[in-house]
């Protein structure tokens, strides 16, 4: 430990890469100090060390497709290149019978999970979305379905005249697997009010993905970064969701979403750079000390760039997609959502980490 501490140039970060070497837990002022004077190397090595030990060299990921029903969209978040308003030509609504298909059409597939998440659409309650999961677990049980996120399933729940907890449960006796993480964005109510005022609070956000977990349905966590936000609004972020996981162990992975800047209301913003994404995820890394994996996102960041992140913290990928993602490309991104298996273990291998194929709870299926 004394030839790593050594690396650490910086004397105010050396007390905290010692707790960060002993596994203790580093404090809301000491994740801070770590954004705003620990130097990119020395991320890469503390954010290294508390990845391998929980996931050694792997390097995740999983064989997958998205169903977005619809962009159709009750709120009008600033950030947001997707929602479309009731009646704008670009919109679109995919019928249960369309997104059937869609699972029919991965039949002869070696997919794990589909991935269900879409605008919050004013029509719909959880009736109609159970049924949608009713029917795609009948046709195919083996099938994970991770869908809707905490703003969806807060409006279909309300919309039915359920609580938190009916509601979830009715879901979960139709087929309802596991959660995704969208819609948390930023915590902080200051922050919230400038870019998504409309949204579920981040109260009921962290009462929903409370509740999932004591049903035992697994979730995911986000972020949004790279707006108006500063790194204290990301700390206090983390903090939330890091006490949340200390009562309930239910996250799976933590996800840090990049703003984008493309056809949305704070283009004017622009976008941080890569040096910034790559410190983020190392701060997130050794900040959620309870989160068993960090999620590089590749289609948001880029194949390259989710391979560097490899080396500042992060051990998951996502999955291959099968180029059936738009959230993305309409805020700018310039990925075509689509790798194969080759492809993608490919990229973790020149990046110098193990591929491991999962499912949606980090089980491995095979070692490439």
């Amino acid at each position: 430990m004394e030839s790593l501490i050594s690396r650490i140039t910086k004397k105010n970060i050396k007390p905290v890469a010692e707790k960060i070497f002993s596994s203790q837990r580093i404090t809301p002022e000491e994740g801070l100090l770590l954004y705003s004077e620990a130097s990119l190397p020395e991320l890469a090595l503390l954010s290294s060390i508390v990845r391998r030990r929980f996931n050694g060299d792997y390097a995740f990921f999983n064989n997958n497709f998205h169903i977005e029903p619809t962009n159709k969209c009750l709120y009008n978040c600033r950030f947001c290149s997707y929602h479309k308003p009731e009646g704008d030509p670009e919109s679109w609504e995919l019928s249960h019978e369309e997104m059937l298909s869609i699972v029919k059409s991965y039949d002869s597939k070696s997919v794990t999970e589909v991935h269900i998440v879409g605008g919050v659409h004013p029509a719909y309650d959880l009736h109609y979305w159970g049924g949608l999961i009713e029917k795609i677990k009948k046709h195919r049980p083996s099938l994970h379905i991770k869908a809707f996120s905490a703003i969806e399933l807060d409006y279909m729940i309300r919309k039915a005249g359920y609580s938190v907890r009916e509601g979830l449960s009715e879901l979960k006796s139709r087929g309802l697997d596991s959660i995704p993480g969208g819609g948390a964005e930023i915590f902080d109510p200051e922050v919230r009010k400038i870019i998504c005022n409309e949204k579920t609070s981040p109260e009921y956000y962290l009462e929903i993905h409370e509740t999932a977990h004591r049903l035992g349905i697994s979730s995911n966590a986000t972020i949004l970064y790279g707006h108006v936000e500063k790194y204290h609004h990301r700390i206090d972020h983390m903090e939330r969701l890091r006490q949340l996981q200390d009562r309930t162990h239910g996250f799976n992975a933590f996800i840090p979403l990049k703003y984008r800047k493309a056809n949305n209301s704070m283009s004017f913003l622009g976008e941080v750079n890569l040096l910034e994404d790559l410190r983020n995820y190392a701060v997130t890394r050794i900040y959620l000390d309870n989160f068993p994996h960090i999620k590089a996102y590749w289609p948001m960041l880029g194949r390259e760039a989710a391979a560097v992140s490899l080396a500042f913290g992060t051990d998951d990928l996502d999955g291959t997609i099968d180029d059936t993602t738009k959230i993305y490309t309409l805020a700018g991104a310039d990925e075509k959502p689509m790798m194969t298996t080759e492809g993608i273990c490919r990229l973790i291998r020149e990046a110098g980490f193990q591929p491991a194929e999962r499912d949606s709870l980090y089980n491995v299926i095979r070692l490439w």
